[in-house]
């Protein structure tokens, strides 16, 4: 008995990064997952592979009659779907709108005990650099927030997670500096990978979350937590150690 066996549960952006190592983990803790991307993703049986759009409406349309044909119900979905690019309608669409057309149109689907654990990032609890990419991220959280009070009287759960600077194709082509300065804010002084991502999925679609709704959850490392208060800290320690302030005070910076 896996912690999700038997749940059927869809995930948007499977095609790799967190996506797929989410859809993998449900997969392993016994879940029924249908993993949706652009182009079907390529994740092995048992995962099921569905295209699909999370910006058109018909698209999530024809998913949810299919899923009710198939399994008759969805107990779990993860908004996982998002771009970072600098057009804001059409991150907005991706970001936002999509998974806002994942809640209306699945969550009919859902009985008492669903879940949706809706992906946002640190940079929906930061000020961050690409302004429509925040502006979708914190769209998110409030998207999130929204779904836990109007799904609540029905049962369903709605959460929201934080990644960090998660090593994914997405962030592998952002400038080396960036992934530099997001290591360097990082009290854990590294960055973060999928599969660690992923257990906090299955946490949250699990019934050990049962009474989780509406909840916040950053997997970055520490980095949001200081708020800018690490740089503070490093340069007291340069300070006390003496060190002229443009060095660094560990030997692994």
């Amino acid at each position: 008995m896996g912690r999700a066996d038997g749940k059927v549960v869809v995930i948007t952006g499977a095609a790799g990064g967190q996506g797929a190592a989410e859809a993998r983990a449900l997969a392993r803790e016994g879940a029924m997952v249908i993993g949706t991307d652009l182009k079907a993703p390529e994740l092995g049986s048992p995962i099921v592979s569905r295209v699909l759009d999370v910006t058109s409406e018909a698209a999530w349309t024809e998913l949810a009659e299919w899923l009710r044909e198939r399994y008759g119900r969805v107990d779990g979905l993860v908004n996982n779907a998002g771009i970072a690019l600098r057009q804001l309608d059409r991150v907005m669409s991706v970001n936002v709108h999509g998974a806002l057309l994942g809640i209306q149109t699945l969550a009919p689907l859902m009985p008492s005990g669903g879940s949706i654990v809706n992906v946002s990032s640190v940079a929906g609890l930061l000020a961050y650099p690409a302004v429509g990419y925040v502006i979708s991220k914190w769209g998110i959280r409030a998207l999130s927030r929204v779904a836990s009070l109007e799904l609540g009287r029905r049962g369903i759960r709605s959460n929201a997670i934080f990644p960090g600077y998660i090593e994914t194709p997405m962030t592998a082509s952002a400038p080396a500096a960036f992934r530099r300065a997001n290591v360097e804010a990082a009290p854990l002084g590294r960055a973060g990978s999928a599969e660690e991502v992923a257990p906090l999925v299955v946490f949250l679609i699990s019934d050990e979350a049962s009474f989780i709704s509406g909840a916040e959850i950053a997997v970055d490392g520490g980095l949001s937590a200081h708020g800018g208060g690490k740089s503070l800290s490093d340069a007291v320690l340069r300070a006390a150690a003496g060190q002229p302030e443009q060095e660094k005070p560990y030997a692994n910076s």
